[in-house]
């Protein structure tokens, strides 16, 4: 055979079926590689002056480092938010614990819940309230349309039996001025603890902090809602802000997302969510947040196991992006180790195999120049002849230097036989 000692042909030969193997088990592999994470993320959060916007924008900081864009959509509240998420118009939101439609579909995650959220219920000092049932025939600002606050706000007043006509749809810093004004006698507000809002109006001698003392009984009846307590001073310890103890009710604040968000994304969200809720508040305890409990909707699956054992291990060691690529090219990783060690065993007598079949097929045509000869079928000229051609024919083959040896003991038996023939007829 001509041609050079290592021919890419005869390398193909020997090798191409592996290789061939390998580039089927890695396309067959490739269709369950997941997609790369998204470059932009849309997360509902609510009005700007509020905490759901503020802790958003840090969020927002966060994944920006990765690469990655969580654009914020401005809303109303959770009940937009809850709509928003419904509709697949965003990815991400707040939710308030206890604003769920009655679990319709398609159905939500949750990937935790990240601190308590007050429901503060603000009224005149000169005008007190011992409890919910003595605002009937009050001017109330229970919240915007589409807020949780106007949510829960609606849910307990009509459980105390308050009529309706008192309600006004005010929320935010815009209840707060109403309040002020002596336009309203009481204000709901579900928002954090650490909300300069709030601190604003509890400095304010005109407006006092409803004690919710009734706080067992909601919680029993509303299992989304929480009794926590407000200590003395602890808004204020120099003003004394609040001068006295008070028991709040409070929701959970959630980060509830599309069930489809990239896992990556999650991972990533959760990162941020501990750095900014893990040293506590008010109201909660330095690592009690964020926390796989008081949840909005299930838990996400990615989640459960973000809280079980940490951030990914190689998120823990790369970047975000070699990670991440990592991550979804390890699939590839499959067909390789499965195909990788029958291969190391196969392909050496595979390899050896077809060196020596390269030799050793001569050998069949010397046998026959020999029998043919033995039987009379074939005179001593033909049989020299075609020794002759097997012989040119062996000097032409190529073979790796370790098999060389046997192409020289090959043509040592040509010359024997050549040699055993010239003595039998001599």
């Amino acid at each position: 055979m001509p041609g050079e000692r290592h021919s890419a042909k005869y390398q193909l030969a020997i090798f191409g079926p592996a290789a061939l193997a390998v580039i089927i088990a890695f396309v067959v592999a490739y269709q369950f590689i997941k997609p790369a994470p998204p470059d932009r993320v849309v997360m509902a959060t609510g009005s700007e002056e509020g905490a759901y916007h503020a802790f958003a924008r840090r969020y927002a900081e966060a994944l920006a480092r990765e690469g990655i864009e969580l654009a914020l959509r401005n809303t109303a509240g959770s009940v937009e938010n809850l709509a928003l998420l419904r509709n697949g118009e965003v990815e991400l939101a707040f939710l308030q614990g206890g604003v769920d439609d009655e679990g319709a579909e398609p159905a939500l995650t949750s990937l935790g819940s990240l601190y308590y959220e007050p429901l503060w219920l603000l009224h005149r000092t000169d005008t007190p309230f011992a409890s919910l049932r003595e605002l009937s025939g009050h001017r109330i600002a229970v919240g915007a349309p589409g807020s949780g606050t106007r949510a829960l706000a609606s849910r307990l007043l009509n459980d105390n039996g308050v009529d309706k006509e008192g309600r006004r749809a005010l929320g935010g810093s815009a209840a707060i001025t109403a309040l002020k004004r002596g336009e309203v006698d009481a204000v709901f507000l579900v928002i954090s603890a650490q909300s300069p809002l709030i601190a604003e109006a509890l400095r304010d001698p005109t407006i006092s902090l409803f004690d919710f003392a009734r706080a067992p009984a909601y919680t029993r009846r509303y299992r989304f809602l929480n009794s926590v307590t407000l200590p003395e001073g602890a808004v204020d310890l120099a003003s004394n802000i609040p001068d006295r103890t008070v028991r709040l009710l409070a929701p959970t604040a959630n980060l509830v997302s599309d069930p489809e968000l990239h896992p990556a994304v999650i991972d990533l969200l959760l990162q941020a969510a501990s750095t900014e809720h893990h040293a506590g508040g008010l109201l909660e305890e330095p690592d009690e947040f964020p926390m796989p409990g008081l949840l909005a909707f299930p838990l996400n699956n990615e989640a459960e196991r973000y809280y079980k054992h940490g951030p990914p291990l190689l998120q823990r060691f790369l970047p975000f992006w070699a990670a991440s690529l990592v991550d979804r090219l390890k699939v590839m990783l499959l067909p390789l180790l499965v195909l990788l060690f029958p291969l190391i065993k196969v392909m050496p007598p595979v390899y050896t195999w077809r060196m020596r079949a390269r030799v050793y097929r001569w050998y069949d045509e010397l046998e026959e120049a020999e029998l043919r000869l033995a039987r009379g079928e074939r005179d001593v000229g033909w049989v020299f002849g075609e020794l002759d051609r097997i012989e040119a024919e062996v000097q032409r083959v190529k073979v790796p230097l370790s098999f060389t040896d046997q192409l020289y003991h090959l043509r040592q038996h040509i010359d024997l036989v050549r040699h055993q023939i010239q003595a039998d007829t001599a």
